[in-house]
């Protein structure tokens, strides 16, 4: 059975390749958050932005649940960015799931 690594693992990685391939990222990336037009002191993080315009969550999880997808789709609507991909490294292979405008499309 292979050895699961943490996340910070394959975001190191992921950053890495992403660098290689010249895709120009943010990670971890502070996206304020607002309630009633009020920022809040805490905002939304997302493991990496890409293009200015895709977010990109992480997961190393035996299976995706809605609650990582809701976390996506609200990073999204927090954002205002219109696309998302949601990367599970934990189950047995590469779970992947893209949102576009708050529709999932399960690849």
């Amino acid at each position: 059975m292979a050895r699961e690594f943490f996340e910070a693992v394959y975001q190191e990685a992921l950053a890495d390749e992403l660098d290689l391939r010249n895709i120009p990222f943010r990670a971890q990336c502070e996206i304020p958050v607002f309630s009633k037009r009020e920022k809040l002191a805490t905002a939304y993080r997302a493991d990496f932005v890409c293009f200015d315009s895709v977010i990109v969550e992480l997961k190393t999880i035996r299976q995706l649940t809605a609650i990582e997808e809701t976390q996506v789709l609200n990073g999204l609507k927090a954002s205002g960015l219109r696309t998302g991909l949601l990367l599970n490294f934990g189950a047995l292979s590469l779970q992947q799931k893209r949102f576009v405008s708050g529709h999932d499309q399960s690849a």
